[in-house]
């Protein structure tokens, strides 16, 4: 069991799971915005395409210039935090509006 607790790799699966229940959350939320049409709904399509793009390139620029770290766990557990930052932010958006 000592091994399992120094494993970062566990944690690192955990706070995946985390992360992709809370995108399936504004998931939920940006499908009844777009269900309900209209120019909110075409702003939040225009939106959450761009947000994807510049998340992609902002993570991208960061594994090319080391800012993810120096070994595969830093890598994974600072691109979880960079998504994530971006989900809580569309979640507390979608959630006021």
């Amino acid at each position: 069991m000592k091994g399992l607790r120094n494993n970062p790799w566990l944690s690192l699966t955990l706070d995946a799971w985390s992360l992709g229940m809370e995108a399936s959350t504004v998931i939920g939320l940006r499908t009844m915005k777009l269900a309900a049409g209209g120019p909110a709904a075409e702003a939040e399509a225009v939106l959450m395409v761009s947000e994807k793009i510049e998340a992609s390139l902002d993570l991208q620029h960061r594994a090319m210039t080391g800012g993810l770290g120096l070994t595969p766990p830093e890598a994974v557990a600072h691109t979880l935090t960079h998504f994530r930052r971006k989900v809580r932010a569309n979640r507390r958006r979608l959630i006021k509006g």
